[in-house]
């Protein structure tokens, strides 16, 4: 064998890097009795403790889309946690399904809270999480479940919310967050354009550290491919998808340093 092609395996089985890889794995946990079916993702490149991330679904549940965006944060060295809402087997396929389904959490916060709490508690306890840092970030129906998650106190750094519903029952909720909001909306989206003044005045009424980016011309949903050539209210937006991307690496970088 070439000693110098000896000499860079030696290096690399000694490093581990050889072997790095993303593993991921389907996780079930139970909430009030509930069983849920989450999805973790991390690379095994280190046996270190590092952040954790718990990534919320949009308004049909825990799928592909939300898999890829774990596997992501997984892959920039977080511990990676996709949240089951909905619960195990619960995936609504209709327009018609989803807006019955997710209306169940958005009439009941009270309940919506308590499966996001669940969630994190799942993250939390994983051996390669640092549980003293842990963020939450989600999309539409995922983000306004982040932002509710934020709103109960829970011990995190920071919240992303993209495209997400921004309103809550109780505005005086927000004195109890502990971290940083992150929030970045289409400059098109006639979702939650509606909800941003209110949201604004509630993050400055209880001194939340926060930062709202909204993207010329997005549409609702602008970060999902899956939304590629649709028409009306919900479209995929490549460019807005990328800033808010890197947006969101940013805020990550910064809350966890």
């Amino acid at each position: 064998m070439n000693r110098f092609f000896s000499l860079f395996l030696v290096a690399l089985l000694v490093g581990g890097t050889a072997f790095a890889e993303l593993k991921t794995q389907v996780v079930e946990y139970k909430a009030g009795g509930v069983v849920m079916e989450g999805y973790l993702a991390y690379d095994d490149a280190s046996k270190d403790k590092r952040p954790g991330v718990l990534v919320v679904h949009e308004w049909n549940g825990l799928g592909k889309y939300v898999k890829s965006r774990t596997e992501q944060l997984a892959k920039m060295g977080y511990v990676a946690f996709a949240a089951d809402i909905y619960g195990k087997g619960v995936r609504p396929e209709t327009m018609e399904a989803c807006q019955v389904e997710s209306g169940k959490y958005r009439n009941n916060r009270g309940l919506m809270r308590k499966r996001a709490k669940a969630a994190l508690k799942e993250l939390s306890k994983n051996p390669l999480v640092d549980a003293k840092k842990l963020a939450s970030i989600g999309y539409c129906f995922g983000g306004t479940t982040s932002l509710e998650l934020a709103r109960t106190g829970a011990d995190l750094k920071g919240v992303a919310s993209f495209h997400g519903g921004l309103g809550t029952p109780d505005p005086k909720d927000a004195k109890k967050i502990k971290g940083k909001v992150l929030v970045l909306q289409g400059g098109a989206d006639d979702f939650t354009l509606k909800e941003i003044e209110g949201f604004e005045k509630e993050m400055k009424d209880a001194k939340v550290d926060y930062k709202l980016v909204t993207y010329k011309g997005a549409k609702h949903g602008f970060t999902n491919p899956e939304y590629k050539g649709m028409t009306g209210g919900v479209a995929y937006d490549a460019k807005a998808d990328k800033a808010s991307w890197k947006e969101l690496k940013g805020f990550l970088a910064e809350i966890f340093k």
